[in-house]
């Protein structure tokens, strides 16, 4: 009933601050260009390019979603649909089958490393969330599948939602960390069903809708304590509900993440 608006388009010869505009003028918070480069491992295999009003970004998970949801669409047919995706960093896998009168997209977030944090980094965060260390839930960390966020857990999903952060000052301790933003969570219960937001300011989004890299995230820190299965409910503060899947299996080389969530195109604009 809601999801993250994301304007997805056929590259072109635009300008980094061209792509920045055209954002805005399809009225989403973040845009994904698409550009064909031909089959790699018997798929289709493109290169994504994300951008918001400040910028390129070196990733975007529901923009990779989005990405999906129109490949899958133009191939058109009930099979699943499978893509290699590249960005300037990594290639990978992303999967989409249809759901309905929508689809259902996932895809492979990569490395995941985390840390502890505390201190000074810590009470920066939270002070620009308008909280005090002792409404932090459990352990914080940082975490990163190419740019570090901090995961913050908070008491219950009704103290989640009273959250009224203080833009500047949390764009502020951002910045001074490196960070990206702040990716605040209610635990999830027994179920694997928990709430989130998430504040990036630094990258021009005061409150993300829906934010998949950073569930993918909390899918890898999760998973140390056991729970391996995700549904993350968000966007409900914004009026525009999602939820994000996530899930984590062990093999040799550690937890594997799968990521994505149900998206639909809800209009087409024609030049």
């Amino acid at each position: 009933m809601g999801g993250s608006p994301t304007a997805v388009l056929d590259d072109a010869p635009f300008t980094d601050e061209e792509r920045c505009r055209i954002r805005t003028a399809l009225e989403t918070s973040h845009a994904v260009f698409l550009r064909a480069t031909g089959i790699e491992r018997r798929q289709p295999a493109y290169t994504l390019r994300f951008f918001t009003a400040q910028g390129e970004l070196p990733a975007c998970g529901h923009g990779t979603v989005a990405a999906l949801t129109v490949l899958a669409e133009r191939e058109g047919g009930d099979h699943d649909y499978r893509a290699v995706l590249r960005t300037d960093h990594r290639s990978f896998d992303g999967r989409a089958s249809r759901n309905g009168d929508g689809l259902t997209a996932s895809f492979d977030p990569g490395p995941i490393s985390l840390r502890s944090t505390g201190g000074p980094e810590l009470r920066a965060v939270v002070g620009g969330l308008g909280l005090t260390e002792d409404a932090v839930a459990g352990d914080a960390c940082v975490a990163s599948n190419g740019r570090p966020r901090l995961l913050l857990p908070i008491r219950s999903r009704a103290a989640l939602a009273e959250l009224t952060p203080d833009l500047t000052l949390l764009r502020a301790a951002c910045d001074r960390y490196g960070l990206l933003g702040c990716y605040a969570y209610s635990p999830p219960d027994r179920h694997g069903r928990a709430a989130a937001r998430m504040f990036a300011p630094s990258i021009g989004v005061p409150e993300d809708i829906a934010n998949a890299n950073s569930t993918a995230c909390l899918a890898a820190h999760a998973a140390g304590f056991g729970t391996h299965r995700l549904a993350v409910d968000m966007g409900d503060h914004l009026g525009s509900p999602s939820t994000i899947t996530a899930t984590a299996h062990r093999d040799r080389m550690g937890h594997r993440i799968r990521v994505g969530g149900q998206a639909a195109i809800v209009r087409t604009v024609m030049r």
